[in-house]
């Protein structure tokens, strides 16, 4: 789950021994990947696709997490557009006394 840029040589080279071995992990290493990007960037104009494609294929990990995100699809749309956010606060609301 790191970002690819910061593994090591070895760690790389593992887990790309790993996706020549199983086809279907190396799809789900690339649609993770591809959600990742559009949170890092903002692309809520992907979503949609990139959604219609985990469903398309046969990762049932990620069928239920695109269902979660349907379920919310407004709130995970504003999540991906709009500039400000809570994360860096998220969580820290039961430290006030």
């Amino acid at each position: 789950m790191s970002n690819p840029a910061h593994l090591d040589p070895g760690d790389q080279h593992r887990l790309d021994i790993l996706c020549d071995a199983s086809p279907q992990l190396a799809v789900l290493r690339e649609r993770v990947r591809e959600f990742a990007e559009m949170m890092v960037h903002r692309r809520e104009q992907r979503l949609e696709t990139w959604m219609t494609a985990v469903v398309r294929d046969d990762l049932p990990e990620l069928h239920s997490f695109v269902t979660g995100l349907r379920r919310d699809q407004d709130a995970v749309t504003a999540g991906l557009t709009l500039l400000c956010s809570s994360g860096p606060v998220e969580g820290h609301v039961n430290r006030i006394n």
